[in-house]
């Protein structure tokens, strides 16, 4: 094989990474936009400028406004969640362990980065567009809280948890992550709290209830 024949069967690899890139840049400008002005009044030229390409160039990517929140979530936080839902279900992992994993997930991935503005802008939108709330419901929350219950029933099964609440309502278990960022959007900066050690020690209680030990 020639150098001109390996150059040109690597050339499809660099274009494709160029692509994932200006679509990167696409979503980060979107994401912007979204929050500084809404998504009603967020327009497809406002991202386009904000990205630096042309409007054409962004509906080779996304062919509408929702088609673009939908690719903001699932390539933001839809994403990531594929590498705890591959390590989650390790049957040599503990239970209490696997639920420390997916907290600190939350805690660094989500709380921890920009990924917290997707949610914010969830909490912002979903009462007048539905169908925002549907995408992420339908990318994020019902992966959690999969991942959730499938913890909660390893952990019952092996007799670590004696409590089977989680399996029933694994929303208890995210909830503080709702608190965390609801506070650190709204009230941080009136009354600061640290966030950290707020989930761990919602953590900690949590395992104490499972375990069903005497608080």
């Amino acid at each position: 094989m020639t150098v001109r024949q390996r150059t040109k069967r690597r050339a499809p690899a660099r274009s494709e990474d160029e692509r994932q890139a200006k679509l990167q840049t696409i979503l980060d400008a979107a994401l912007e936009i979204f929050l500084e002005k809404g998504f009603a009044d967020a327009r497809l030229d406002d991202v386009a400028a904000r990205a630096g390409v042309a409007k054409g160039t962004l509906y080779l990517y996304v062919p509408s406004k929702q088609a673009l929140f939908e690719a903001l979530v699932r390539s933001g936080i839809g994403g990531p969640f594929g590498a705890i839902e591959q390590q989650v279900p390790d049957p040599d992992i503990s239970a209490e362990n696997q639920l420390r994993a997916l907290f600190t997930f939350l805690r660094t991935e989500i709380l921890g980065t920009r990924r917290r503005d997707i949610v914010r802008l969830l909490l912002m939108e979903a009462s007048r567009f539905p169908e925002l709330a549907e995408v992420y419901h339908r990318e994020v929350i019902v992966r959690g809280l999969r991942i959730l219950r499938g913890i909660a029933e390893r952990g019952v099964a092996r007799g670590e948890f004696r409590s089977d609440e989680i399996v029933r309502f694994p929303q208890l278990a995210i909830a503080p992550g709702l608190v965390a960022l609801l506070w650190s959007s709204l009230f941080q900066r009136l009354d600061p709290i640290d966030i950290e050690a707020m989930l761990e020690a919602h953590l900690t209680l949590l395992m104490k209830a499972l375990k069903g030990h005497p608080s």
